[in-house]
């Protein structure tokens, strides 16, 4: 099964988050923070959305970093994914 998005929504892969600080603690389960940081999956095809005309700044393969609470977590195949709006993504990592 393939996850297609619309219009201005992205799916994104969350990267693996820290389990040890640079200090070398090891940090349990619920201390870990989500990561903000993923890998974009797939790309809507943007369009017009409330009036205005949306062109995509993201594409396949890009690594992203995403508002802290934003987006749909669903489940394809076993894998966590997230879906989110374009505006939702914060900056691209280079």
């Amino acid at each position: 099964m393939k996850l297609v998005p619309l219009f201005d929504r992205v799916v994104l892969k969350q990267l693996v988050a820290e389990e040890t600080t640079k200090s070398g603690i090891v940090l349990p389960g619920q201390a870990k923070e989500k990561p903000q940081q993923a890998e974009v999956i797939a790309v809507g095809p943007g369009g017009v959305v409330d009036g205005k005309e949306i062109t995509m700044q993201v594409k396949e393969g890009d690594q992203v970093i995403y508002s802290k609470y934003s987006g749909t977590e669903v489940e394809v195949e076993g894998e966590k994914l997230i879906v989110v709006k374009q505006s939702d993504i914060l900056a691209v990592i280079e």
